[in-house]
């Protein structure tokens, strides 16, 4: 009989080991399906952002990178990162400029290369028109001018201009139009030859040309300039200078008196 119990129990562990692993191989079922399903659910939930994201597009490019380009939304507005390729057209030289745009407007900066990849200009906009330097290069990537503009954004959306008569200049009508961004140049305009060598400079307010200076004049301005630098006083005689005029204020406030 003791025998017979001594079997009964080996049996009782031997099945109790068999609950066990089947217990084991139950939950680690569970860990991979609940894997499973989260991956799922986040693929599903990118996916919605992708499709919700892309579905306010009417138009865009996907870049090797997989980056969002040349975006045209529902209103037919240009927005985000745009990359423009102009084709060789009559013997002009094709390019590529890239940059951005805000509500179908350029907007910050815009770089513009030659088909092999040389930086041809750099232009700021603002409002969609020129705003701030621009600067253009030669195909060896030798700076050829300087601009520097101002763009105006109109406060009114509408503007009201006069219509004139034929062959007169009495107004007969007036028309209501859409007002526009323009750019006017406003600063420093410089001209460089291929090798960088300043040949003309003009300064403008506004629209409006200040000054005109070019060839010889630029050349007695430099040497000119030369001369006021050369007769300049050192930096530390103007150092002494102006310590010892401290001084003698104080010791003037103090005593009353003068040297003389």
């Amino acid at each position: 009989m003791l025998k017979n119990v001594v079997a009964d129990m080996v049996c009782i562990r031997k099945s109790k080991f068999a609950c066990n692993g089947a217990s084991v191989k139950v939950s680690s079922m569970k860990y991979t399906i609940n894997k499973f399903i989260f991956f799922i659910s986040t693929l599903m939930t990118l996916l919605c952002v992708a499709f919700t994201s892309t579905a306010q597009y009417k138009e865009f490019k996907l870049s090797a990178k997989g980056d969002t380009l040349n975006i045209i939304d529902k209103k037919n507005l240009k927005q985000g990162k745009w990359v423009v390729v102009v084709t060789e057209l009559r013997g002009e030289p094709g390019y590529e400029e890239e940059g951005y745009f805000k509500d179908g407007k350029k907007t910050g900066s815009w770089r513009r290369y030659n088909s092999t990849g040389d930086i041809l200009a750099v232009e700021n906009y603002k409002f969609g028109g020129k705003d701030g330097v621009q600067e253009y290069f030669t195909f060896l990537g030798d700076l050829i001018r300087h601009e520097e503009w101002r763009g105006f954004n109109p406060d009114a959306p509408y503007d009201t201009i006069a219509v004139y008569g034929q062959g007169n200049n009495e107004i007969t009508n007036y028309k209501i139009v859409k007002a526009e961004q323009y750019s006017v140049p406003h600063g420093e305009w410089k001209y460089y030859t291929p090798g960088q060598k300043l040949i003309k400079f003009e300064t403008y307010d506004r629209g409006h040309l200040l000054k005109t200076v070019d060839g010889a004049g630029i050349a007695n301005t430099k040497a000119t300039q030369e001369i006021i630098d050369a007769n300049a006083k050192p930096k530390e005689v103007l150092e002494y200078e102006k310590k010892y005029s401290k001084k003698k204020k104080g010791h003037l406030e103090n005593t009353g008196k003068t040297s003389l």
